[in-house]
């Protein structure tokens, strides 16, 4: 039987299928000519409604974008839009918390934008992202500016982390204005790179003072970037020029080191730590051991490392941002830790096909990423269902936007899924709603579907029809101190005493 933190998790965190009609707007700023563009009144009848501490057979109401009751048997008067969901479940949309879109990198810049991503995200069951805004020239507030402008083909609520790429005496100050006035509440550094996104050890040491003195959340892309530098000389000199020489140039043990040197720095600082996309053993391991010593560190799980294993990377369309290191029974060794679960991405970062040849003769040249929006959810469900140890709650708390997001209670938003899980689906690049003329997931099928999404109170896929509105999606600011930052004053005040210094002495 199907468990039900594993199944509320599984579908807050994202999903994504697809197939079928595709009644996309224009990618400009127009508007469809669709009923689906306003709110409309909503009434799901008779599913299982599936909430992170709870599930009951109800009726939902929606009205005017809200969650107006969740109770059996609700009337309504004519008007209203009535959805039979007998023997299905309802859900949360998905919540994707690792996003790439529109992102300018390695020469290029990622194939979906805000509208193409974001369609394929609500056709799979998410209704809302967190995308990562990278600088320009290492300038926070103009990478803001640019990425609103990038954003506003939205058609589904999105929010911003923020990359730190270089530390002087304005960036700390930029820091202050995104997160008091701008709505991130989280920070991203680098340690992989060399040369462009990486950062210092010093560098990483002042963005975690920093992210603690606000309540803000530290994210690391955790790789020893000198290593996988050398690694990758190496390889050239060796004539191993293809993707596999990807892999080969950074073995699991860079990502572990990389992990375990950013959780002692936190560590040091006392401040909370999340680390993005945990691709090996090596990295669960460490994370893992800071959580049984009582840290406060999150593991990043993303799909492409729970269903792919190694023997994709010697494929020439897979170039993500480290080995996959068959790492789904890793993962499945370390469920005990709930919150280890709590934050299922995708790293969704796509190029096409033209785009990766850049590097048919140089894996260092081939732009690194994947696709999974539009199909985490679907995956996820058919490989993880049954493995338990996750919560929803437990991921939107991270972000601080439960539960206006993530459930589905009066006052919620009314982003919503119905989920057939006697369905079925089928991956495949002809038919998937991404720009990418590829996919990593290509043939794969299973059972569990997501039939209808509802986001903001609009219908905006159902009957394998895609209805989505260049500009109707909405930027949701996140306040800063999560739950994570419950009992870290105290933890100072007992630091501080455990000192027992300065002496005084004669």
């Amino acid at each position: 039987m199907v468990h039900l933190r594993s199944l509320i998790l599984l579908l807050t965190i994202t999903l994504w299928p697809f197939s079928g009609l595709c009644q996309f707007c224009d990618s400009g700023l127009g508007y469809c000519n669709s009923e689906s563009a306003l709110p409309s009144k909503i009434l799901i009848k008779g599913g299982t409604v599936v909430n992170a501490d709870h599930q009951e057979v109800a009726d939902v109401y929606v009205e005017d974008g809200i969650i107006v009751a969740v109770r059996p048997n609700i009337k309504v008067a004519d008007g209203v839009r009535v959805l039979d969901a007998k023997g299905k479940f309802v859900m949360p949309g998905g919540i994707d918390p690792h996003t790439h879109l529109a992102m300018e990198f390695m020469g290029t810049e990622t194939i979906d934008n805000f509208f193409s991503g974001q369609a394929a995200a609500l056709a799979g069951g998410t209704t809302m992202h967190i995308d990562f805004v990278i600088p320009v020239n290492g300038s926070l507030s103009k990478g803001f500016e640019a990425y609103v402008e990038k954003s506003k083909l939205s058609c589904m609520d999105y929010g911003f982390h923020m990359a730190i790429t270089k530390w002087d005496d304005i960036v700390p100050k930029e820091m202050e204005i995104m997160v008091n006035e701008k709505g991130i509440n989280s920070f991203k550094f680098f340690l992989a790179y060399k040369g462009s996104l990486m950062i210092s050890d010093e560098l990483l040491l002042e963005g975690l003072k920093k992210c603690k003195s606000l309540g803000a959340l530290a994210m690391v892309h955790a790789e020893n970037g000198d290593a996988v530098f050398e690694g990758q000389r190496r390889m050239i000199e060796l004539g191993i020029t293809g993707p596999e020489g990807h892999a080969l140039s950074r073995p699991p043990v860079l990502e572990g080191e990389a992990t375990a040197r950013a959780i002692r720095l936190a560590a040091f600082v006392n401040t909370p730590l999340y680390v993005v996309h945990v691709m090996s053993s090596d990295a669960m391991e460490e994370i893992a051991r800071a959580q049984k010593s009582g840290q406060k560190v999150i593991g990043e799980p993303v799909v492409s490392g729970l269903i792919l294993d190694d023997s994709v990377l010697w494929d020439p369309d897979f170039v993500c941002h480290e080995p996959s290191n068959k790492s789904i029974r890793a993962w499945e060794s370390t469920s005990s830790s709930i919150i280890y679960w709590s934050s299922k991405g995708t790293d969704h970062c796509t190029f096409n096909s033209t785009q990766k040849s850049l590097g048919i003769d140089d894996f260092r040249k081939i732009p690194n990423g994947v696709n999974g929006l539009e199909e985490r959810m679907h995956l996820v469900w058919d490989t993880m269902v049954e493995s338990g140890q996750i919560s929803a709650t437990d991921y939107v708390r991270l972000f601080n936007i439960y539960p206006r997001k993530g459930a589905i209670l009066a006052g919620s938003d009314a982003d919503i899924i119905i989920f057939n899980p006697n369905s079925t689906f089928q991956i495949s690049a002809h038919s998937h709603h991404s720009r990418s003329d590829t996919n990593v997931y290509e043939g794969r099928s299973g059972k569990g579907k997501v039939e209808v999404t509802i986001a903001g109170g609009r219908i905006v896929w159902e009957n394998e029809e895609l209805k989505v509105v260049p500009g109707s999606g909405r930027y949701i600011s996140m306040p800063p101190f999560n739950y994570l930052y419950h009992g870290i004053n105290k933890a100072d005040a007992n630091y501080l005493t455990s000192l027992k210094a300065p002496v005084n002495r004669i």
